[in-house]
């Protein structure tokens, strides 16, 4: 099994909005890809230099899963993001086998 994480630091000024996007809407396109089991959201706790830090994760089976969201689904569903938040976060993404 595998976790896709990402890392995000959204601007204070659309935190709120942005946490209701992820649940109701982006999170669930995911998912819907058929590449992934489940998803969570997790806010991150530490020192932080403005805006607020989230981990969005997704379960997936195997590799083949998580390339083909690569291939075919990813592009897309980041770009929505940027369109909506442009400028009001930054993001990092892990990829990680759960042992």
């Amino acid at each position: 099994m595998l976790i896709y994480n990402v890392t995000i630091n959204i601007d204070e000024s659309v935190a709120d909005e942005w946490v209701q996007w992820m649940k109701k809407v982006h999170m669930p396109e995911v998912v819907a890809t058929g590449c992934f089991l489940e998803s969570r959201l997790c806010r991150v706790f530490g020192e932080e230099q403005g805006g607020r830090t989230y981990a969005a994760q997704y379960t997936c089976k195997n590799i083949t899963d998580f390339d083909r969201y690569q291939r075919e689904f990813a592009s897309a569903l980041q770009a929505d993001a940027l369109k909506r938040y442009d400028g009001k976060f930054a993001a990092f993404r892990t990829l990680m086998e759960i042992v």
